[in-house]
């Protein structure tokens, strides 16, 4: 596979956001870059992660996620160290992972995490 827009997926079973694979030793990877691509590549601001991490609050809130209110705890904490002064990265990417692992199966909530992964990561 050359180029499929950021989704790419090899040989088992694997659900990685918004991206499928089956097959023997599947892999699925999303490379979401609405943050960067429509800037010019330029990272997101530590404002845009806060909003992000706000919209997913408000979407985990709505969802039937069995750990919602745990992953609304962590969002919230994310959001206030994000927007802090000197935001602890170390602690961000963190959360940043056990967020993506912990929405698998509900593909909005896993697109959304792996955005603010990315961002996250970008600092």
């Amino acid at each position: 596979m050359q180029r499929n827009n950021g989704i790419t997926a090899t040989g088992g079973s694997n659900v990685v956001g918004n991206a499928v694979a089956s097959g023997r030793n599947a892999k699925a990877e999303v490379r979401n870059s609405r943050l960067t691509q429509s800037d010019g590549g330029r990272q997101p601001t530590p404002q845009e992660i806060g909003d992000l991490l706000t919209r997913l609050i408000d979407e985990l809130g709505r969802s039937e996620h069995p750990e919602r209110a745990d992953l609304i705890e962590a969002a919230e904490d994310a959001r206030e160290e994000v927007t802090s002064a000197e935001p602890r990265k170390g602690k961000l990417k963190l959360f940043a992972k056990a967020l993506v692992g912990a929405v698998p199966g509900f593909t909005a909530l896993a697109s959304l995490a792996v955005t603010i992964e990315e961002g996250i990561r970008g600092l």
